[in-house]
C-alpha cells in the first residue's frame, strides 16, 4: 500500500467517531477556502490553486513548490488540502523516516502511473531540510522531468538547507505568521463546529486572550491548548473554560499583562529601570514576563538599544553593538530562540558600568538650541566649495587638523553663543574614564593652551 498523507482507514474512523482524533486534526481545513491565513498564497491562479486543478492544464503545468515557515502556521495543512482536492495521485513522505530508497520507489511508481494511466503524482515531502545533499539529489530527475510535482515543507531557510539545483527548479512560497485575528477565528470555529467541540464549552475573553498569548502564532498549539482546557472544564462539570482551568491543563500561568494597556508600559519601564540599576535578576524577571506574555521581541530589542545609549553610553562602548546585534538576531530568528538572545543582551547591559553622560550631553545641547542659542556658523567652517565662497569669507582661515601635530588645531568650532558650553561631562565609570582624560586634553588644545 503506497503511503498517503491520511490513510483511508484513519479517515473512516474519524468520520464515524471524530473524538478519536485530536482537535487540531479534526479542525484541519478541508478546502482552500477554510485555510486560516496565507491568503497571499491562495489568490486565483496561484501555484497552490493550480495544484488542485484550478487552471492547471495546458502547456504550463503547475510547478513544484517549497513551503517555508515556522511550525504550526499551515504547511502540512496546505498539503492536506491539496491531497483532498486534487484529482492527481498524492503521496506523502517524511524526511525524518524516509531515505533515497523510499524516494526512488515513489518516483518509479509515479513514472508507472504516468505511463500506464496518464495519472500525475504529487509528492508531499515534509521536513525536507533533514535530507542530505545526496538524498536531495535523488529528487532532481523527477522534479526536472515533472515525473512528480513536489510539495516540500521546511522550517529552515531553504537557501541554506536546500541544494541550489532543486531550489531553482521549484517555486519558493513563504508562509506568513498567523495573526491573533487568524487564531481567534480558528478557535471560535473549533468551539462551535460539530467536528470541533460542538458548543460543549464557552471561552471567556480573558481565557481566549491567554490562549492567543501562549500559542505564539502556532495554530496547532492553540487548538491543542484549547482541547486540554475544554477537557479540564468538562471534567469539573463547568460550561466555560476558566483561566484557572486553562492554566491547570497547559501548566502555564497567565501573565497579567496587556500589550496595549498600562502593564505593557509598566513592565517595559521596570525592565529598563532594573537594567539602569544594575539589578540583573530583576531585569531578567521583567524580561521573562514580557516574553511569556507574548510581547513582540522586536519591541524588547528596541528598548535594549535605547538603554545601551541612555544609561551606559561610553562607560562600556560594547553595550550598544551588543544591543544592536541582539535586535538583528531577534528579527531573524524570532521566538522561542530569541529569548536566549534577549537574555544575553539584558545581562550584558545590566552588569555594564553605567553613565548617562551621552544622554545629558544631547539633552543639554537640544535645550540650548530650543532656547535660541544657535547663532551663525563661524565663517571659517562654512562651505567653501562653490564659486564666490571665498569672496564671502567662507572657509577662509580654516586650519586643516591633519596638517598639525596631534591632528587638533586651535580654532573655534561652535557658534559664539555657545562657544563656552561644555555639554559632555564624562564620568569616571568604566571605559568612560579614558574619555574623561581625553576630552580635557582636547579642549585645552582647541583653546591653544
Amino acid at each position: 500500500m503506497e503511503p498517503d498523507l491520511f490513510t483511508a482507514a484513519a479517515e473512516d474512523r474519524q468520520e464515524k467517531d471524530p473524538s478519536t482524533s485530536p482537535l487540531a486534526v479534526r479542525m484541519r481545513p478541508r478546502t482552500l477556502e477554510e485555510v486560516v491565513g496565507q491568503q497571499h498564497l491562495l489568490k486565483q491562479g496561484s501555484p497552490l490553486r493550480r495544484l488542485v486543478g484550478e487552471g492547471g492544464g495546458g502547456p504550463a503545468g503547475p510547478s513544484s513548490v517549497f513551503l517555508w515557515g515556522p511550525p504550526g502556521i499551515g504547511k502540512t495543512t496546505l498539503a492536506y488540502v491539496v491531497s483532498k482536492a486534487t484529482n492527481k495521485r498524492f503521496v506523502e513522505l517524511s524526511a525524518i523516516t524516509a531515505g533515497v530508497k523510499e524516494v526512488r520507489a515513489v518516483i518509479e511508481g509515479a513514472r508507472r502511473a504516468m505511463g500506464g494511466h496518464g495519472k500525475e503524482t504529487v509528492l508531499f515531502l515534509d521536513e525536507i531540510h533533514r535530507f542530505s545533499k545526496a538524498q536531495q539529489d535523488s529528487l532532481l530527475p523527477a522534479v526536472e522531468n515533472r515525473w512528480v510535482t513536489l510539495i516540500a515543507a521546511t522550517t529552515e531557510n531553504p537557501y541554506f538547507s536546500i541544494i541550489s539545483p532543486l531550489l531553482s527548479r521549484s517555486l519558493l512560497l513563504t508562509l506568513e505568521p498567523l495573526t491573533d485575528d487568524d487564531l481567534r477565528g480558528l478557535l471560535r470555529r473549533a468551539l462551535t463546529e460539530e467536528r470541533g467541540l460542538g458548543g460543549a464549552v464557552e471561552l471567556p475573553e480573558d481565557t481566549e486572550a491567554h490562549l492567543l498569548r501562549i500559542s505564539g502564532g502556532d495554530a496547532r498549539r492553540a487548538l491543542t491548548a484549547l482541547e486540554a482546557g475544554a477537557g479540564s472544564a468538562l471534567a469539573k462539570g463547568e460550561k466555560e473554560i476558566t483561566l484557572q482551568s486553562l492554566e491547570e491543563s497547559v501548566d502555564r500561568a497567565a501573565v497579567k499583562y496587556d500589550r496595549d494597556g498600562d502593564q505593557h508600559y509598566d513592565v517595559a519601564s521596570a525592565l529598563i529601570k532594573s537594567i539602569r540599576g544594575s539589578d540583573v535578576d530583576a531585569a531578567l524577571h521583567y524580561l521573562a514576563r514580557m516574553i511569556e506574555a507574548g510581547e513582540d521581541p522586536r519591541f524588547i530589542a528596541r528598548r535594549l538599544m535605547i538603554s545601551a545609549s541612555e544609561d551606559i553610553g561610553l562607560a562600556d562602548p560594547t553595550a550598544l553593538p551588543t544591543a544592536v546585534a541582539a535586535a538583528q538576531a531577534v528579527a531573524m530568528i524570532g521566538f522561542p530562540e530569541a529569548a536566549l538572545t534577549l537574555s544575553h543582551a539584558t545581562i550584558a547591559l545590566a552588569l555594564a558600568p553605567k553613565s548617562n553622560a551621552a544622554t545629558m550631553a544631547i539633552q543639554s545641547a537640544q535645550a540650548d538650541v530650543r532656547a535660541g542659542l544657535a547663532g551663525p556658523v563661524p565663517p571659517h567652517l562654512r562651505d567653501g566649495h562653490y564659486k564666490g565662497a571665498a569672496k564671502l569669507g567662507h572657509a577662509q582661515g580654516y586650519v586643516y587638523p591633519h596638517d598639525v601635530p596631534g591632528a587638533i588645531a586651535a580654532q573655534q568650532y561652535a557658534p559664539d553663543a555657545v562657544a563656552a558650553k561644555r555639554y559632555y561631562q564624562p564620568t569616571r565609570y568604566g571605559a568612560e574614564a579614558r574619555y574623561a582624560d581625553v576630552v580635557e586634553r582636547v579642549r585645552e588644545r582647541l583653546k591653544g593652551e
